[in-house]
Order: structure tokens, then C-alpha cells, then sequence
């Protein structure tokens, strides 16, 4: 890959920043949160921080990259030289590399599942899903084999190029994922007695709100946009210095947003319609889902629908992972990508493996009664992430050169330009003082 490589069109981009976060935050996690943090009023508090803290932060990530045109540590380098502000690329780095590890064996999960639903051997009447899916994570060769297998389909995409991999295979995947959508919303609104858990999901009930409710949004406004570890750094690096920075983070968000939006109803109406509670983990995706389409009618079409769109949603999350750790040591030389996309694609799927195991062979391995795989999990959502969240913000906030920064706005509206001081207050204080507060949050769940 050359150095200058670069998006083909703005909707490439957004195609593929939108697809970065939305197999993490917008499909399994955010129902589980709704689920336990107040429903509507949760979903509405979430909209708000994504607006008014995720879009800034992701905007001060497209600055640094866009700005330099460079990935995460040498875009650091450049404009803070002499420093160690680089190290904030190489957090990012080592976050994505065990952010992945765990998150190619949900991968490896959903293709048993699509496998199954495709020759039709998923749903059976009876069948207890909540065993079944304790039988398949807890045989080993299985897990293993299976988390290599997303790994592959991985490391192939994006050695291929920002081009001719994960662009084109963004461009396919997330208007695939939207289609998909749509046709399991339409049929949960089919559904007799789905009216109550429409209203559930929409309908802001603010008594049910708790403070841990309001600081779970907060924390599910950044992991929905995959900020703090400078994947959307490295993409943006990619944009030409043409497109507008805050349209394009704009247009980012709302695709979030409203994936968030489409999973809800088509989660909860069907959730409720049936009878059934939300389950937190994996136990809805891979328990309770089948169960619920085992009541639809054509419920083996529905399914294997949904997983081939959770699929979508999980490889476009792990084209980004992989990208950021590729893009930062192949120095733009198109044969060292295709082979460091081998190294650590592999290195990945070895790493992975403990995680993979830990509900079986290695389940007896804990730490503060959290096995391997929720250990890899809780340290990047409730502690890496945050702290590089945090020092995005500060970096942009202080270090980045302010003629600089009204230069990468200089495309932008008028107001915007004008507002500058304000979002350079938001970066400053607001947003590190929020950071902080969900940070100290979640280690005190500990």
C-alpha cells in the first residue's frame, strides 16, 4: 500500500468508521445495558452524551489524524515531537490487539451459529439454547478452531488494502447489515403483544434511572463510537483534506446511533411479545434469540438473517482492530502489510486462545471471580479505554496547535469556526472531568 492511499469517496470512510464500533457497542452490548439501566430513559441519556461527548471526541480524533495524514504513533510524533504523547498511539495499539483477541471468539461463536442456521440444524423444538451454547464454547477444539477461522476471513480483508479490503468490503457489509435490519424490525413489529416492549425501549420511564444508569450511558456513548484507542485516527488519516471533519463524524454518529436505535426494536418488541427477559452477555445473542425465533414462524430464515448481520457488524469491528496495528508498522509498503497483517493476525488468534478456553478447560482460571475472557474484557472497556479517551481529549485540548486546529476547520460552517473556544473548553475540562467520574465508576465496581 502507498503511503498517500486513500479513501475512494467520504462515504467509504464513513461506511467503514460506522462499521468500526458497530458490532462492539450498537448490537450485543446496548440491548444488554437497556435491559438492566431503565429502558427509554437510558436510551435517551445515551443520545444525548453521543451527541454531546462522543461526537466531540471523535471529531478530536479526526483532527489528529486527518491533521498529519499519518496513523496513531507517528501522527502523535509529528505534532508533539520529543514528547511521549506517542504512547497514546501504542495504548491504542495494545488495546486493539487484546480488544480483539477476545472479540475474534464471539466472531468464531456467531460462524458456528450461521453454519448451523444455514444447513438448518439450529433451531429445534425443545431444545434447551442456553445448554447448547455451553456445549459449543466449552468444547475446545471447536472455540479454537472457530476463532481462527474469523481471524482468517480477518487478516485476508485487510491485508488486502484500505482500497481494494476493507473499503469494498465495507461498502458491502454495512448496507448488508441495514437490509438485514430492517427485515427482523418489520417482523418483530409484526408481532401480537409487541407494543409493550416497543413502549419499554422508547417510552423514558426516569424513576427507573439510577446514577449507575445515567454513568452506564455515559460509558456506552464512547465504546458505541470505538473512541479512546485511536483506530478512528488512523482511518481518518485516510480523508482527503477536502471533506469536512464534522460532517463526517456527524454522519458517523448517526449511523451508530440509529444501529442502536433499529437493534432496540428489533430486540425488544419480539423480547416482550414472547414473554421473554433480556439476558446480559452472551446468554442473548446465542440463548435467548433462538429461543424467541423458535416461536416465529420461518424463525430458521429470521435467525440466520440476524447472525449473518451480527457477523456483518463483528468483521467490520475487526477489519479497524487489525488496521490500526498493520498501518502502524508497515511504513506504507504494500508487501509488509500483507505479511504484518499475517503476524498479527496470528498473534491475535494465539493470544486469543486462553480466552477462548476459559469456558471449558480454562474456566477454573479467575481473578476476582472474572474468568479470562471477562478479565481481557473488563480491562479494555473499563480501564484502557477510558484512559485513552482521556488523553485524546487532553492532547487535542492543550497540545495541538491551535493555528492548526483552525486550519483543519477551516472547510467548516461558519459557526463552527466561531465555537472553537467552546469545544476547546469541552475538551479541556467538560469531558476529561466526565471521563474521570465513569472511570472511578466502573473501577469501583471492582
Amino acid at each position: 500500500m502507498k503511503a498517500t492511499e486513500q479513501w475512494t469517496s467520504k462515504i467509504g470512510f464513513i461506511l467503514a468508521s460506522a462499521g468500526s464500533a458497530i458490532g462492539l457497542g450498537a448490537i450485543w452490548k446496548f440491548p444488554n445495558v437497556v435491559a438492566t439501566s431503565g429502558g427509554g430513559a437510558f436510551f435517551l441519556l445515551f443520545l444525548i452524551f453521543t451527541l454531546g461527548i462522543g461526537l466531540p471526541l471523535l471529531i478530536a480524533e479526526f483532527v489528529i489524524g486527518r491533521g498529519t495524514g499519518k496513523e496513531a504513533i507517528r501522527a502523535y510524533k509529528e505534532i508533539a515531537p520529543g514528547t511521549r504523547w506517542h504512547w497514546t498511539g501504542y495504548l491504542g495499539m495494545g488495546t486493539c490487539f487484546l480488544l480483539l483477541s477476545f472479540y475474534s471468539v464471539v466472531g468464531g461463536w456467531i460462524l458456528l451459529y450461521l453454519s448451523r442456521g444455514i444447513v438448518g440444524g439450529l433451531l429445534v423444538a425443545g431444545r434447551n439454547y442456553d445448554e447448547l451454547f455451553a456445549q459449543t464454547v466449552s468444547n475446545p477444539w471447536t472455540a479454537v478452531m472457530a476463532q481462527l477461522s474469523f481471524m482468517l476471513i480477518t487478516i485476508v480483508v485487510v491485508g488486502q488494502g484500505i482500497k481494494s479490503g476493507i473499503e469494498r468490503a465495507s461498502r458491502i457489509l454495512m448496507p448488508g447489515l441495514f437490509i438485514l435490519f430492517l427485515v427482523l424490525i418489520i417482523r418483530s413489529l409484526t408481532l401480537p403483544g409487541m407494543s409493550e416492549g416497543l413502549e419499554y425501549f422508547l417510552k423514558p420511564d426516569f424513576s427507573k434511572l439510577t446514577g449507575q444508569a445515567i454513568l452506564n450511558a455515559l460509558g456506552q456513548s464512547f465504546f458505541c463510537l470505538s473512541v479512546g484507542v485511536s483506530v478512528m485516527v488512523t482511518y481518518s488519516s485516510y480523508l482527503n483534506k477536502k471533506e469536512s471533519l464534522v460532517k463526517s463524524a456527524t454522519s458517523v454518529v448517526i449511523l451508530n446511533v440509529l444501529t442502536s436505535l433499529m437493534a432496540g426494536i428489533a430486540i425488544f418488541p419480539a423480547l416482550f411479545a414472547l414473554g421473554m427477559k433480556p439476558q446480559e452477555g452472551p446468554g442473548l445473542l446465542f440463548g435467548t434469540l433462538p429461543a424467541l425465533f423458535e416461536q416465529m414462524p420461518y424463525g430458521g430464515i429470521f435467525i440466520t438473517l440476524f447472525l449473518a448481520l451480527f457477523l456483518f457488524a463483528a468483521l467490520t469491528s475487526a477489519f479497524s482492530m487489525l488496521e490500526i496495528l498493520v498501518s502502524g508498522f508497515s511504513g506504507g509498503n504494500k508487501i509488509n502489510r500483507k505479511r504484518l497483517s499475517v503476524l498479527f493476525g496470528l498473534l491475535i488468534f494465539v493470544v486469543g486462545v486462553p480466552s477462548a478456553l476459559s469456558f471449558g478447560v480454562l474456566s477454573e482460571i479467575q481473578l476476582f471471580g472474572l474468568t479470562i475472557f471477562e478479565m481481557a474484557d473488563f480491562a479494555v472497556t473499563n480501564i484502557l479505554m477510558p484512559i485513552g479517551v482521556l488523553l485524546i481529549a487532553l492532547f487535542v485540548g492543550y497540545r495541538f496547535p491551535k493555528a492548526r486546529l483552525k486550519q483543519e476547520f477551516r472547510t467548516e460552517a461558519v459557526w463552527w469556526q466561531k465555537g472553537l473556544a467552546m469545544y476547546l473548553m469541552l475538551l479541556r475540562v467538560v469531558i476529561p472531568i466526565v471521563i474521570v467520574l465513569v472511570f472511578l465508576n466502573l473501577l469501583h465496581i471492582v
